[in-house]
């Protein structure tokens, strides 16, 4: 009987033994899978929509230890936020859920200031104990770069930090001259890993980028605290015609070497008057949501000299007809320019021209025809109209005179349609009836339109 008993409870035990451990190993798979860890996969492969959470965990513990200013870029997370999502404090965080995170993709993105962090080696082993693989992409400074020193040291331009196949993008924005935010290229040196993610897939890095600096709102996102812009809409704007040029440095001291930079007083002078009015107009323009690139003699003489031709005496813009406003007029006169002429009408060649300090200021608007875009002229004296043809083009950023602009995209051809083959060497007599390679005769003015369609003043 004793032999019985001993038997019994030995099984008994045996089975209540079984059981707890079943139930712990079940809470403990249980507990794995809110945290997006896969226990019993020997690569702890983070699976599921809590696998991004996780990745971002191990991000944001070293955003908060080397105080990393970041704030969420991502395009694909901004673009599901709506405005009560923003406000919206998440009460949901002890439940599995990643609503703004878990998109289709498997990396996301952030920025970092620049100009607010110190750059710390020690961020590589901090990666490394968190499990994280970490690749850093450098390029030249071009803050420093000068047609007086080509050479610069070599800044952080992106980092990417891995775990299983999972990205997290970091883009470093660094402020220019200009008052704005610029991001670098992304660009694989020799013997980098090309399989380190899907480069071709990230939203940033095919080209240089320009952004105003966006205010910045701290909020809660599928239970982590994250900073974003506030107007995140006109952020996405902004990425979608963010490309920036940077001024061929290079190429403008081998003119130089050709063709010396006028440094007399007058050609100082008249710079320094056309950048202040350059400002004046960019200021001008962006209070009424109007924009503007550079054109004519004042894009050559960026893409050229990254300069102002001393010699053209005056600034020229470009911009689309359709964007064009009734009040365009009003704005400039009450910042202190007044119209100095007026050609055309808005259905056809119009173009306003205001005096600034010793320097005029002309607004060429384009019009869209099919393949080619072009602009009007008209000679005040005899009604003629002329019209200077162009190639289709988008617009991206530059630098001019500490001033961030647009111009052509496709600068060479702009520039070339405009002055020809022979556009790198100057030409200080110029007749805009008949100098231009892209300019064509189209027709008379109706005598009975000259009153609406040639006003000087």
């Amino acid at each position: 009987m004793a032999r019985i008993n001993r038997t019994l409870v030995l099984t008994l035990l045996i089975a209540a033994s079984s059981i707890f451990l079943l139930f712990q190993i079940y809470n403990y798979r249980l507990y794995s899978t809110k945290n997006g860890l896969d226990v019993f996969n020997s690569k702890r492969y983070l699976s599921g929509k809590e696998a991004h959470l996780h990745l971002l965990k191990k991000f944001l513990g070293l955003v908060h230890k080397f105080k990393l200013p970041v704030f969420l870029v991502d395009t694909a997370s901004l673009t599901l936020l709506s405005q009560d999502a923003v406000l919206y404090r998440d009460s949901r965080l002890n439940e599995p859920h990643c609503s703004f995170f878990c998109t289709h993709r498997d990396f996301t993105t952030f920025a970092l200031y620049g100009n607010l962090w110190k750059y710390d080696a020690a961020l590589l082993e901090a990666s490394a104990e968190r499990g994280l693989e970490l690749m850093e992409i450098r390029g030249k400074d071009p803050r420093l770069i000068s047609m007086d020193d080509l050479t610069a040291k070599e800044i952080p331009l992106h980092f990417l930090f891995r775990f299983n196949s999972r990205v997290v993008h970091v883009v470093v924005l660094y402020e220019r001259s200009g008052k704005y935010l610029w991001h670098g290229p992304l660009r694989l040196g020799d013997g980098m890993d090309r399989t380190f993610a899907a480069f071709g897939k990230l939203d940033f890095g095919r080209y240089a980028g320009a952004y105003d600096r966006p205010e910045l709102i701290l909020t809660t996102l599928d239970g982590l605290d994250i900073r974003i812009p506030k107007n995140f809409s006109g952020f996405l704007r902004e990425f979608s015609s963010s490309r920036f040029l940077e001024c061929r440095s290079r190429e403008a001291k081998a003119f130089y070497q050709l063709y010396p930079e006028d440094t007399s007083a007058e050609a100082v002078d008249f710079k320094m008057r056309a950048k202040s009015l350059l400002h004046l107009a960019s200021k001008v323009l962006s209070a009424l949501g109007v924009p503007f690139w550079l054109s004519s003699g004042t894009c050559l003489g960026w893409y050229r000299q990254c300069n102002i031709i001393p010699y053209s005496k005056d600034v020229d813009l470009g911009i689309w007809i359709k964007d064009y406003r009734d009040d365009i007029t009003q704005a400039f006169q009450k910042a202190g320019l007044p119209l100095k002429h007026k050609f055309g009408k808005v259905e056809d060649s119009l173009e306003l021209s205001f005096q600034g300090n010793d320097v005029k200021l002309d607004i060429f608007f384009f019009y869209d025809e099919g393949d080619i875009v072009w602009n009007g002229g008209t000679q005040a004296k005899s009604g003629k109209k002329f019209k200077y043809v162009f190639p289709r083009f988008s617009l991206c950023w530059a630098e001019l005179m500490e001033l961030k602009v647009q111009v052509p995209c496709e600068t060479r051809d702009y520039v070339i349609a405009n002055y020809g083959p022979n556009w790198n060497v100057p030409v200080k007599t110029w007749d805009w009836k008949s100098s231009p390679s892209n300019v064509q005769e189209n027709g008379v003015w109706p005598v009975r339109e000259w009153d609406d369609v040639i006003q000087v003043y």
